[in-house]
């Protein structure tokens, strides 16, 4: 059966600013071609319905949900409506907004290269700095120095290696963690894979989703196109959500090995070898 869309997306809502919000739909809805967008609202205090009616009678879908499901939960639902709807889908946060013409490049590269299974454009703050969101598979220690150390001195050799600066992030990248706040995924690889891992409630469930696809297509990372992302850190901001952050930090390496993982090591030692050789 035929796809019904070009492009389905989602977005996961909590207790967001309305007009973040609408920027991020619009860029969305903005598309000359065929699409579907998800719009699944966690909010417990201040549900955003006002944007179902908006934008009632256009192509996006609104589901308040009964609770706070979390990040991955929430976009799986909505990969579960979709996900024989369409050949891609678009994971994006509710603070991320791009021009005409950025994802329509983005589709055309999946057209192109059919072993592709995530492609992540360029990420800019909204003041146009780049923001470093290409990494290695992390280890504790990764983990434990960019959220707490990230700017001790002696320590910054090794942070810049984990987010691959060395590369200048001005050239296509074969990377195995990608940022969840904008992945335009293969939906064909995701049937094969599986889609988020529910147990991480909020963080890490992007790293563990990149894994699984990188071990059976490429990741790509495409610096022709280029998104802006508000980048809230809020984990850097609010104790409970550090302690969310902590602890999908423990399921993740619960799941992958802590200090022994053996299949880490040779992605990275090959990903550092490609980057570090052209």
């Amino acid at each position: 059966m035929a796809p019904t869309y070009r492009l389905t997306g989602s977005i996961v809502l909590y207790e967001n600013e309305p007009d973040t919000v609408r920027r991020s739909i619009n860029s969305f809805l903005g598309l000359t071609f065929s699409k579907k967008l998800y719009c699944l609202d966690n909010s417990r205090e201040s549900p955003l319905d006002i944007i179902a009616d908006e934008y009632k009678g256009s192509e996006l879908v609104y589901r308040a949900m009964d609770r706070n499901v979390g990040y991955g939960a929430g976009h799986n639902y909505a990969l579960r409506a979709c996900l024989d709807e369409s050949p891609y889908h678009l994971i994006m946060n509710p603070d991320i907004w791009f021009e005409p013409g950025t994802l329509e490049a983005l589709i055309d590269y999946l057209d192109r290269n059919a072993d592709v299974g995530l492609v992540m454009p360029q990420i800019r703050s909204t003041d146009g700095q780049i923001q470093y969101l290409c990494k290695l598979l992390p280890t504790p220690t990764d983990l434990f120095i960019r959220r707490f150390l990230p700017d001790l001195a002696i320590l910054r050799p090794r942070k810049e290696r984990f987010e691959l600066r060395q590369t200048g992030y001005n050239r296509e990248m074969n990377v195995p963690y990608l940022s969840g706040c904008f992945m335009l995924l293969r939906t064909a690889v995701l049937k094969q894979i599986g889609l988020f891992d529910e147990r991480f409630f909020l963080y890490l469930e992007d790293t563990d989703l990149s894994r699984r696809v990188h071990a059976v297509a490429r990741t790509m990372f495409y610096p022709e196109a280029c998104v802006y992302h508000g980048y809230g850190q809020g984990s850097y901001k609010n104790l409970s959500l550090l302690v969310r952050h902590l602890g999908s930090a423990c399921s993740y390496f619960n799941k992958w090995g802590w200090f022994r993982d053996r299949e880490r090591s040779l992605i990275n030692r090959a990903v550092l070898a490609e980057t570090e050789n052209r």
